[in-house]
């Protein structure tokens, strides 16, 4: 569990907590920049995509929360962050804004409009994989649809994911085997994860109580190295409230959360021990 400090205004961070996190991100970005620009050997590109795929992977999740609460105070600082996100996770901006945000976090309980819906037409529990495929596929169609009601946060989302592709596409041009292994297969990569990942949020809890429909993963360092994504009730219930303070949120309602929904996820299991 990270502990929030008291302090939570700052002059370019919403949340100070957020000061770390942001630091690792982007130096990681540095360093893909650094390879992509010095380095000539194909086989290190593929040891370095191979070394780089849980840490992008884990970005993922700090992604996820910076679209529900923007880290800066600055709509260019935002923009930029969102750029080198996109670069590591295959999300750009406002993808997740729309597509979670204002899709999954509304329709969570109901399999028919859910973005991230876990069931088939026919009202049978999808596998794993097939949610996977499934989430990762239409995560842009599924994103550009929402953004029909919000035509603002659909022109965001347009402008900047062009802009980035056209990027990466230029990348490709420039260094054709650096880009691929240093961004083009970690976007895809995380995209594919992050889907996978949040198969065991809500997967075969058909229920109309909110605090019934989560799974939670109280795991330490799984809470540290995604920013207390396990405390997932107290995110549904309050989407808007910062990472930081997610536990807190969870002891004020833990007490009407089913004993059943606390259990460790398959990565918690495969990475951290049970």
């Amino acid at each position: 569990m990270v502990t929030p400090t008291k302090a939570k205004h700052g002059r370019f961070f919403r949340y100070k907590e957020d000061r770390i996190p942001v630091a690792i991100i982007l130096g990681l970005s540095l360093t893909d920049f650094v390879v992509f620009f010095i380095v000539n050997d194909i086989w290190f590109f593929v040891c370095y995509y191979a070394l780089m795929i849980m840490p992008k992977a884990a970005i993922s999740a700090w992604n996820h929360h910076h679209q529900h609460l923007f880290t800066f105070r600055n709509d260019v600082l935002n923009r930029g962050l969102e750029f080198f996100y996109a670069l590591h996770t295959g999300v750009t901006t406002h993808l997740w804004r729309l597509h979670h945000v204002l899709g999954h976090h509304l329709n969570f309980m109901d399999q028919e409009k859910d973005e991230s819906r876990w069931k088939h037409s026919d009202g049978e529990k999808m596998g794993p994989l097939y949610y996977t495929l499934s989430v990762a596929l239409t995560a842009y169609p599924r994103g550009y649809v929402v953004g029909r009601k919000y035509p603002k946060q659909q022109k965001i989302f347009l402008v900047f994911s062009t802009i980035c592709f056209v990027f990466v596409f230029l990348l490709m041009i420039y260094k054709p085997f650096a880009a691929l292994f240093i961004f083009v297969l970690p976007m895809i990569t995380s995209l594919v994860f992050t889907a996978y990942a949040t198969y065991g949020h809500h997967a075969g809890l058909d229920t109309d109580d909110e605090f019934s429909a989560s799974y939670n993963n109280l795991n330490r360092m799984f809470n540290v190295f995604t920013g207390n994504l396990g405390y997932h009730t107290a995110h549904h219930h309050k989407m808007g409230v910062h990472w930081s303070r997610l536990p807190d949120l969870h002891a004020k309602i833990e007490s009407k959360i089913p004993e059943e929904l606390y259990r460790k996820s398959g990565l918690t299991k495969w990475f951290l021990g049970n």
